[in-house]
C-alpha cells in the first residue's frame, strides 16, 4: 500500500456563519505529523478535527487518516488565500491558493435525505427529547519540570513544559489555538535573569512515559536550557493551557450527535529553583560553568623565528556556548600571539546543550628554545561533574629555531636619521624654523596704514 496525501481546500463561497476547513488525508499509512497551516486574512483558525476510516472490499484493505483545520470568518467580503506549504510526514507539498467570497450569513435548509439519518428512530417512537451531554472526567495535566532544583550561577538546567495524558484517561480532548496560547504563555514562563537557549518545538508529537509507574502520553509544547545570570531564585509561574474537551451523549444514538465540543483549561503548577554562588575564586565573576574538554591542533611543533604558525583551542562539552570567553594568554618576549578569529556550534538535543567554539590564533616566535605551550595559553572554568574550578591547557611542546628577534624589533622601531646627525652638529640650543622676513614686514605695514587713517580722522 503506497501512501498517498491529498489537500483539499474548502468552497469558494460561504456565508459568515459558516467554517471553512483544510483538510489533509493520508491514504493507506499513518499521519504522524504535520504542521505550517497558514493565516488568512478575514479568518481565525477555530482548531483541528481529526478522522479516520478503513474499509475492505473484495479482500483489499484501505484505510485514510485526515485532519480539519477549521477556520471562522471574522467579516464579509472577498478574501485570498495565498499559495502556502504544508509539512506533512517529513515531506513538503505545495497547494495552490484560492479566493474565498464570505456573504451573509445563510440560514440552514432543511434536508429531508439528510434529516430521516439525522433522526433517532428509536426517539420518534417513544418520543424526541433533547440529548443530554455529560462530562468526563479527564486524567491529564499540564506539567512544568526542571532536572535540577539547584544549581550554580551560570549552570544550566532543562525545562520543559508538557501536556500529560494518563493511559487510562477516557476524555477525549485536542489542542486549540497552540501557537498564540504559547506566545502568550512564554511571556510570563521566560525568567529576566537567565540566558536562555530554545529547543524550538515544531512538532508537537506524544511520546510514552512512565511517572511513579503510571503510564502517560507526554507532548511537550516548551522546552529549553535556562543558565542564572545571578544567585537570584528562579521563579516559575502558573500558567494556563486551553483545550478543547468533547462532552458525550448520555444516551447516544446511532444516527444523532453524539459528542459536543466545550473547553477546559489546565494550569501547572509553580516553580523555583535555587541558585547559589560560585565558590572563592580570583575569576569567580569571569569563568565559565559547565562540563568542558579541549581539542587543539599546531600546524607545526617545529618553527622558525620570525615566521607564524597556525594553532586552534577548541573547546567543546556541555553548557553554555554562548558565554564562553578567549582563554588567557601569557605574554614575554619569547611569542607574539594575535587576536584570534572565533567560532562556534551549538546543538540542542537529547534534553541538553552541547556544541564547540574554536579559537583559532598566529602565533610568531621571537627567541629561539624549547617551550611548553601551555604556559602560554590556559582557559579557567567551573567544572559541574567535578564541582571545583579546573583549567584547559595547551599541550603542545614547541622547538624554535633561529636567530633573536629582539634586535630586529629595536631596528623597526629606530626614530630614523634625526639620531644619526647627532655627532655632526653642535651641542646648543638652535632654533630649527626659518625667519619669515616677509610676514614681518607686511605686519608692520598694516600698522603704518591704520595709523595714518586714524591721523586724518582726527585733523577733520
Amino acid at each position: 500500500m503506497a501512501q498517498d496525501v491529498q489537500i483539499t481546500l474548502g468552497p469558494d463561497e460561504i456565508g459568515e456563519n459558516q467554517p471553512w476547513t483544510i483538510t489533509i488525508t493520508v491514504n493507506n499509512d499513518r499521519l504522524k505529523n504535520y504542521e505550517n497551516f497558514p493565516e488568512i486574512e478575514g479568518f481565525k483558525k477555530r482548531g483541528t478535527s481529526t478522522q479516520s476510516q478503513t474499509s475492505i472490499v473484495n479482500g483489499q484493505v484501505s484505510s485514510s487518516q485526515s485532519i480539519i483545520m477549521t477556520y471562522l470568518p471574522t467579516r464579509q467580503g472577498t478574501f485570498t488565500v495565498p499559495a502556502f506549504k504544508l509539512k506533512v510526514n517529513d515531506q513538503i507539498y505545495s497547494v495552490n491558493g484560492k479566493k474565498i467570497k464570505v456573504g451573509p450569513a445563510v440560514q440552514a435548509q432543511p434536508d429531508p435525505f439528510r434529516s430521516f439519518f439525522d433522526r433517532d428512530p428509536m426517539q420518534d417512537f417513544f418520543g424526541r427529547s433533547e440529548t443530554e451531554f455529560v462530562d468526563i472526567k479527564e486524567d491529564a495535566l499540564l506539567a512544568l519540570t526542571t532536572n535540577k532544583d539547584e544549581v550554580y550561577v551560570g549552570e544550566g538546567f532543562n525545562t520543559t513544559l508538557a501536556f500529560l495524558v494518563a493511559d487510562n484517561n477516557r476524555a477525549s480532548m485536542q489542542f486549540h489555538n497552540l501557537g498564540p496560547q504559547l506566545a502568550e504563555i512564554l511571556k510570563k514562563l521566560r525568567p529576566t535573569n537567565c540566558w536562555e537557549e530554545n529547543f524550538n518545538i515544531e512538532n508537537v508529537d506524544g511520546e510514552h512515559i512512565e511517572i511513579n509507574g503510571k503510564g502517560y502520553t507526554q507532548y511537550k509544547i516548551y522546552q529549553g536550557t535556562f543558565y542564572p545570570l545571578n544567585t537570584k531564585p528562579v521563579e516559575f509561574p502558573s500558567v494556563g493551557l486551553q483545550m478543547i474537551k468533547f462532552k458525550i451523549a448520555k444516551n447516544p444514538s446511532f444516527f444523532g450527535q453524539n459528542r459536543q465540543e466545550d473547553f477546559k483549561t489546565f494550569y501547572s503548577k509553580p516553580k523555583t529553583v535555587k541558585v547559589k554562588e560560585l565558590p572563592q575564586h580570583p575569576l569567580r565573576d569571569a569563568v565559565a560553568v559547565g562540563d568542558y574538554r579541549l581539542d587543539e591542533k599546531i600546524s607545526t611543533i617545529d618553527l622558525l623565528t620570525g615566521q607564524s604558525a597556525a594553532y586552534e583551542f577548541r573547546i567543546f562539552g556541555e553548557g553554555n556556548i554562548s558565554a564562553i570567553e578567549k582563554p588567557i594568554v601569557q605574554k614575554d618576549g619569547a611569542f607574539d600571539f594575535y587576536e584570534p578569529n572565533v567560532k562556534q556550534s551549538i546543538n540542542r538535543e537529547n534534553n541538553r546543550v552541547a556544541g564547540t567554539k574554536t579559537f583559532s590564533y598566529f602565533i610568531v616566535p621571537k627567541e629561539p628554545g624549547n617551550y611548553n605551550l601551555g604556559q602560554y595559553v590556559q582557559w579557567v572554568y567551573f567544572n559541574t561533574s567535578k564541582k571545583k574550578y579546573d583549567t584547559l591547557r595547551a599541550s603542545y611542546m614547541l622547538r624554535v629555531k633561529g636567530e633573536s628577534q629582539q634586535n630586529q624589533f629595536i631596528e623597526s622601531t629606530d626614530a630614523g636619521s634625526f639620531y644619526d646627525r647627532a655627532d655632526s652638529v653642535a651641542n646648543t640650543l638652535q632654533a630649527t624654523a626659518p625667519t619669515n622676513w616677509f610676514k614681518i614686514g607686511f605686519n608692520v605695514f598694516i600698522v603704518l596704514m591704520l595709523a595714518a587713517a586714524a591721523y586724518l580722522l582726527l585733523k577733520r
